[in-house]
């Protein structure tokens, strides 16, 4: 995966993780960080996940940071992280 690949796939996966967040939001706004990973787990499908781990190990953890905006990094970050564990 090139890098300009591989920045527009985050860039992509980290605007449908902020909608679904904010999604989320309107429905429940005390919504732990727990809460919200599992709602994004649901929401998403296993071939976007997949997609979005091959482009974070390809490039850096701080390569999604810079398209999450700040109150979603950390809950993002742990989204993808749980991605990345084999189940």
């Amino acid at each position: 995966m090139h890098l300009s690949e591989q920045k527009k796939t985050l860039a992509e996966a980290a605007g449908e993780i902020q909608q679904l967040l904010k999604q989320l939001e309107k429905t429940n706004p005390i919504a732990t960080e727990a809460e919200k990973v599992a709602y994004v787990n649901d929401e998403t499908t296993r071939s976007f996940k997949r997609r979005v781990v091959g482009a974070l190990q390809a490039g850096s953890e701080a390569a999604i940071e810079e398209f999450l905006g700040n109150p979603y990094v950390n809950v993002g970050k742990a989204i993808v992280k749980g991605w990345m564990k084999p189940e």
